[in-house]
């Protein structure tokens, strides 16, 4: 008996009764796909190479379009109609270092001083308001900031308000201000200077480590931490202290009008103060709030209400942005941190600062 057989009618696989396997039809999909996918990474790339060239040259021309430090003025409150004035506020935040980065310039303090120049040359600006929130810092930045605020008040008055804390360094900075006031819960006072240095040469001793130092004088190894300091040495130290010690008192005696042998005998032993107390001692002019502080620069400038009040802040610049690009990632690492995380001092430096950071 003859079986019947499917008829060939072509060469096609659905002529022959065969099917395509069921990934072969969607290939040309896929491909397409990816090829899609690779032609978004391809531009997204080619985008952001144009983006980062542009950064570069703006980077490069803004050195020679404007001035480096020429701040943004953030308007916070009043409009300017009817009024002949401005009122700036600048901000004194965190420790009062060389160290910290500026926005601007090259450090934070020297944000703070092309701030205090800006309004100082600015005809605009009738008054500036000094809002600090700072534990205090290093000597010389302190007294470079001081130096700043009292020419600014030779030319226009100057509020200082003093925030949570305003103490060392930020009040000593607060002294070159036409008036001082603080939050009378507020943190200040701390007048005093202070330094530290370790010594390992116990922890030197146990892990077998042996320190060599060559030198020209007797003095040219001062605060080694490897060996403990003479007599002589801890004398001469002092004697720094006290030099520096005794301009933070003189300048608090002259512009708060107080008796300098009294203030040495009470006030002036490093303790802190609030707010209350301290305008109680005479060591600021009032208490309140930061309105308050705006009020009496109104007041000071002869302006109403209705004159602006801006904060001097930092421009939006693509050289900012690429510098913060360009900076490395930190390496993870774990930190076990106890407490609030406190500025660190470095060894061999002055230092007006608050003693409630340490628990001294």
């Amino acid at each position: 008996m003859q079986q019947d057989r499917p008829e060939i009618t072509g060469n096609r696989p659905e002529d022959t009764g065969l099917r395509k396997p069921p990934h072969a039809a969607n290939l040309p999909d896929m491909n397409n796909k990816v090829l899609g996918c690779l032609g978004i990474i391809v531009l997204a790339a080619l985008c952001l190479s144009i983006l980062f060239n542009f950064v570069l040259l703006a980077g490069s021309m803004e050195t020679t379009s404007y001035p480096k430090s020429s701040f943004r003025e953030q308007v916070i409150e009043g409009h300017g109609l009817g009024s002949s004035g401005t009122i700036a506020v600048v901000d004194l935040f965190g420790v009062i270092s060389y160290s910290s980065p500026g926005m601007v310039e090259d450090s934070m303090v020297d944000d703070l001083v092309a701030k205090l120049k800006q309004a100082r040359e600015d005809d605009d600006v009738k008054a500036v308001v000094l809002r600090i929130d700072s534990p205090g810092g290093e000597v010389t930045a302190s007294d470079v900031l001081y130096h700043e605020v009292a020419k600014t008040r030779a030319v226009k008055p100057v509020i200082a308000y003093i925030d949570s804390v305003g103490a060392s360094g930020a009040y000593y900075t607060a002294m070159g201000a036409t008036t001082v006031m603080a939050n009378e819960l507020s943190i200040t006072g701390s007048i005093g200077v202070i330094m530290q240095t370790l010594n390992v040469e116990h922890l030197a001793d146990k892990i077998g480590i042996t320190a060599f130092t060559f030198k020209s004088g007797k003095m040219k190894d001062l605060l080694n931490p490897t060996r403990q300091p003479t007599p002589e040495e801890m004398a001469y130290v002092q004697g720094l202290i006290n030099e520096t010690y005794d301009k933070f008192v003189g300048i608090v005696s002259k512009e708060r009008k107080l008796n300098e042998k009294a203030l040495r005998g009470e006030l002036a032993d490093g303790r802190i103060v609030s707010g209350k107390l301290a305008a109680a001692a005479g060591l600021i002019d009032k208490t309140g709030y930061f309105e308050d502080a705006l009020d009496e620069a109104h007041k000071a400038a002869g302006l109403d209400h209705k004159a602006r009040v801006i904060r001097l802040v930092a421009p939006f610049r693509f050289s900012n942005l690429f510098r913060l690009l360009s900076q490395a990632p930190e390496p993870p690492k774990v930190q076990i941190q106890i407490g609030p995380e406190l500025p660190r001092m470095e060894m061999g430096k002055l230092y007006f600062l608050s003693p409630h950071l340490y628990g001294r």
